[in-house]
């Protein structure tokens, strides 16, 4: 087994997937970026509107990092009110789920289609918002071609007992987990740790519970990003925040219990392994944001009693640190490119 020729395969195939989302993530915050901002200042008037809002705007921003940094911006300029944004922070973790069901398709074999399609019109488009769909759709093409690299490098592995042996390791709920937790927070990915999940189920060498529980491990170690997001924010920020991470540990602590019934799930709706994963994914994501969604009032009172308002300074003004810009790019192009 050449291991060194198997571990560049798989880190070149990584580096074009994270680059391909990188200018994915560019070309469509540069065109739909200020539409998705002026959609959450509006779409927040009941919570059920709010998660619906969350849900487009991350499919169309392909990342729910972007989504969920760009709504603690909102909050912390208050334009929309802590309370609704808990609802597009749910409403993110359902959006998130759609990159895992593209990437779960057969979509390596259409990568120099896309490429070339983006390349020209990156290239010859006439006008700006051409030349970013154009980009965003060569960023799509990397990520395919990415993504097809990382499935031909470990094909060699389907030979390894000792790696067949390492991946049942991972059936263990928790050790899949903290693999998933620790990929996601390494590579500041949890669309790349999903990718690598689903391609080596679709090789075969993961199985359904360990690709599971990988999956869960990854939707904790996406909130690093946006808890460094509210660093220097309002308390308004700095609750959704905190709502975020602790939405992803109690439902990620509550799957875990139950990753069997979530298998069970996954296969029940079909399709091969890469498949079901994908479909755990979904299945996960929608069940924790009904589970969440009709408590929403007393957990942002909770959240107002356990990060309590600043103490009015001398002056009787509020002080505040960091207002993030909202009038460009500057309050979501800090966002790491997660989906």
């Amino acid at each position: 087994m050449d291991w060194l020729g198997v571990g560049l395969g798989v880190v070149a195939g990584l580096a074009l997937f994270l680059y391909g989302v990188g200018r994915l993530a560019h070309g469509l915050r540069t065109v739909a970026g200020d539409r998705m901002r002026a959609l959450l200042e509006r779409a927040t008037r009941n919570r059920v509107m709010a998660v619906g809002a969350g849900t487009l705007a991350t499919a169309v921003l392909d990342s729910s990092s972007v989504t969920i940094i760009l709504v603690i911006a909102l909050v912390d300029a208050g334009a929309i009110s802590a309370t609704r944004a808990l609802g597009v922070i749910l409403g993110a973790n359902i959006g998130t789920t759609i990159s895992s069901q593209v990437i779960a398709l057969d979509v390596e074999r259409y990568a120099p289609l896309v490429l070339a399609l983006g390349l020209a019109l990156a290239a010859l488009g006439r006008r700006d918002t051409w030349r970013e769909v154009g980009t965003a759709l060569f960023g799509m093409g990397l990520v395919f071609f990415g993504l097809g690299q990382i499935g031909g490098a470990v094909e060699p592995l389907r030979e390894s007992g000792s790696f067949a042996e390492w991946m049942t390791r991972l059936e263990s709920p928790l050790a899949g987990a903290s693999v998933g937790a620790l990929a996601t927070v390494v590579i500041q990915s949890s669309s790349a740790t999903l990718g690598i999940a689903i391609t080596l189920a679709s090789q075969g060498l993961l199985a359904l519970p360990a690709g599971v529980a990988v999956m869960l491990g990854a939707e904790i170690g996406t909130c690093a990003d946006t808890l460094a997001a509210t660093i220097g924010r309002s308390r308004e920020a700095l609750r959704a925040g905190i709502f975020h991470l602790a939405f992803n540990i109690a439902t990620v602590t509550l799957g875990l219990f139950l990753v069997e019934p979530l298998t069970a799930i996954a296969r029940g709706l079909g399709g091969d392994t890469a498949r079901q994963v994908a479909n755990a994914h979904v299945a996960f994501n929608v069940a924790g944001v009904l589970l969440v969604l009709p408590f929403l009032g007393p957990i942002a009172a909770g959240l107002r009693r356990f990060v309590p308002d600043a103490a009015p300074s001398g002056s009787g003004t509020r002080v505040r640190a960091g207002r993030p810009q909202l009038g460009g790019a500057t309050a979501i192009d800090a966002a790491a490119p997660d989906a």
